[in-house]
């Protein structure tokens, strides 16, 4: 597959992986090596940054895979940012996936904070990868503010709904200056392939994974989904149509 690109390093991997909901460490770890994927972000509340031994942490090999600390729980810009210089202070890449969320039951993510956060940590010197709504207006601002990708959701974390918000996706897509990742709401390998197909550069999936009975079988479906639905797009999906049209002509030796 063709080399994915953010903020000027690549990746061989276009899947992201979560780490919630996992039953275990262990099946955490199954999952991440079935996807092949190279960027594994984690919920700063959820580890102490601070130590080594964090049991989460120790699971992950950090030579092997980006961590991508991400500010889940933030309920505003201001507790966005702390989490990010947290991070920082105790060693981590400054690379952020930045989050807020302050709606409990949707978890829908604020769109003015969201926006507030990046403008302070890209000027800090973060790597921001902003989880949004799927607003094509949102987008274009996160981008001039300087963010390095945009992250539009595909449906509320979770529900496994698949791309609900398919046409503002094909809108970022078509206007975006920075990689794409569909983030949130990916249920099934087909909605990844479907998401890579439409032009997006990456998607990112947890709850699929973590609910799943084989979670490391799952990472390899969703490993191969996105891997197809690059390669279809990368080759050119013929347009759809209302008519009919023959694959094979209707002149011929019947006619004659």
């Amino acid at each position: 597959m063709d080399e994915l690109i953010i903020a000027g390093r690549s990746f061989n991997s276009r899947l992201m992986v979560g780490t919630g909901k996992f039953a275990s460490n262990e099946a955490m770890v199954a999952a991440m090596e079935g996807s092949g994927s190279e960027i594994v972000t984690v919920a700063l509340r959820r580890v102490d940054v601070d130590n080594p031994q964090d049991s989460l942490l120790n699971h992950i090999d950090l030579k092997r895979y980006l961590l991508l600390p991400n500010t889940s729980g933030a309920r505003n810009a201001e507790e966005a940012i702390r989490l990010a210089r947290i991070a920082r202070a105790a060693g981590c890449e400054p690379w952020i996936k930045l989050e807020v969320t302050p709606d409990p039951y949707y978890l829908l993510p604020d769109p003015i904070e969201t926006l507030k956060a990046a403008e302070v940590l890209v000027k800090e010197g973060f790597i921001v990868l902003p989880y949004i709504n799927a607003d094509p207006v949102l987008a274009k601002h996160m981008q001039e503010v300087g963010t390095a990708t945009v992250m539009p959701l595909g449906a509320p974390i979770g529900t496994n709904k698949g791309l609900r918000t398919r046409d503002n996706i094909a809108i970022i897509i078509e206007q975006a200056i920075v990689p794409v990742v569909v983030d949130a709401g990916l249920g099934a390998p087909s909605h990844a392939a479907e998401a890579m197909e439409m032009g997006a550069d990456a998607v990112l999936v947890n709850t699929a994974l973590a609910v799943a009975r084989d979670p490391g079988a799952m990472g390899a479906a969703f490993k191969k989904g996105v891997e197809a639905g690059r390669e279809a797009y990368l080759a050119g999906l013929g347009k759809q149509q209302d008519k009919a049209e023959a694959s094979s002509p209707l002149t011929g030796f019947l006619r004659s």
